[in-house]
């Protein structure tokens, strides 16, 4: 049995195949080697590693431009059911037909497959599909379309992360939903945001009663220097362009753990401008290594224990990191409860079309409004960008 890894934007993922198709996929674990190891239990340590054939290389490359955004529902793909239970492999079939961008419930797609009440039966051949992804088991969701649970590594949080990359947005449980103040975590729930924030503004309630449960998400976040280089190779580009970019800058070091700011020092200006960055981007990442390296971008730990306005003064000192670039940070990635971005276009055309009026709100008309959202002006601006998607 043979298998081979192959990087994605999500990390790096794992093929089986034999002259029949696929006969695994792999999410990616937290390491390469996990990855590895976790392919040797499911194949059995005989399995090795080895170049993929044209075919197997055609379709990781699919794979990955999935998880670029560019959704393909691999539904072409040939695979290699022998060993899997017939019960299974219709389950299988059947949810290869939910395109991506759709879900189906565990019910449902029990009576498609001929037993009605055979949700349970159902989640069990989910948890045990052997082709993440290329049979997606990540759009088929427990009763009350919440995300139940998911085997790859990340749980839950991946199948979200893998729904979010086809534009479906899950509501976070009370449980998971965590907003932090300063080092002090705080697990706040959902619905006592939003009925704080309802209470406090009619114009937003109306937003609110419009959306649905709140649904902002708080990334992982390895080291502030790959979230921050991250944005700087966003800057200005689509998400799909930047992601292709990013992947060949972490491919120059052999993957994503691997590009640290001392190897980035260590790298001539010409590999990055032809894995696509401009100028302008590849001094500001050069600027970035060289001042994690002396410590005024702060270490994970760090970081977490300054204040919103502390942040953000060390790190806009930084070449192509300005006060929106560190807003963001503080709200996706380290889960700020009290940010309010006044310079972000979107909030601000959100509050306009909260408000029913013709101009758009200066950015100070924004401040004011945003005290009556305090001290979750996180999750208003959350549902002020919602706001620009309604009809």
């Amino acid at each position: 049995m043979r298998f081979a890894l192959f990087e994605t934007p999500i990390g790096p993922c794992a093929v089986a195949w034999s002259e029949l198709g696929l006969t695994a996929v792999q999410l990616p674990e937290a390491t390469p080697d996990a990855s590895r190891a976790r392919m040797k239990a499911r194949l059995g340590e005989q399995a090795i590693e080895a170049k993929p054939p044209g075919w197997v290389r055609e379709v990781t490359a699919r794979i990955a431009r999935h998880f670029e955004g560019a959704h393909d529902d691999l539904r072409d793909v040939e695979l290699d059911m022998n060993g899997v239970p017939p019960f299974f492999a219709r389950v299988y079939e059947l949810s290869r037909a939910v395109e991506a961008g759709k879900t189906i419930g565990y019910a449902e797609l029990a009576e498609l497959a001929g037993s009605k009440g055979g949700s349970r039966a159902v989640g069990q051949a989910m948890a045990k599909n052997p082709f993440p992804i290329v049979v997606p088991c990540h759009r088929v969701l427990a009763a009350g379309k919440k995300a139940g649970g998911f085997s790859a590594h990340g749980g839950a949080e991946t199948k979200r992360k893998m729904l979010a990359i086809e534009g479906v947005t899950l509501a976070v449980p009370a449980e998971t939903l965590s907003l932090f103040d300063g080092d002090r975590a705080a697990e706040l729930d959902p619905d006592e945001v939003v009925r704080a924030l309802s209470a406090a503004d009619r114009a937003l309630a109306r937003v609110i009663e419009k959306v649905g449960p709140l649904g902002l998400q708080v990334r992982e976040m390895a080291t502030p220097f790959q979230a921050l280089a991250q944005s700087i190779v966003y800057q200005q580009l689509t998400g799909k362009a930047a992601a292709t970019i990013l992947g060949r800058v972490h491919a120059i070091y052999g993957g994503r753990r691997r590009f640290t700011p001392a190897a980035l020092l260590e790298t001539k200006d010409d590999a990055l401008r032809l894995a696509g960055l401009s100028r302008a981007k590849t001094a500001a990442l050069k600027d970035l290594a060289a001042k994690t390296i002396d410590g005024t971008v702060p270490a994970m730990r760090a970081l977490a224990k300054l204040s919103d306005d502390a942040i953000v003064e060390r790190l806009t000192v930084i070449r192509g990191i300005g006060r929106w670039t560190v807003e963001m940070l503080l709200i996706f990635r380290l889960g700020r409860r009290d940010v309010l971005p006044v310079d972000d276009y979107g909030v601000r055309k959100g509050l306009q079309r909260a408000l029913r009026t013709k101009e758009l709100p200066t950015r100070a008309q924004l401040a004011e409004r945003g005290e009556r959202w305090r001290p979750y002006r996180s999750a208003a601006s959350w549902y002020l960008w919602r706001a620009c998607e309604l009809p």
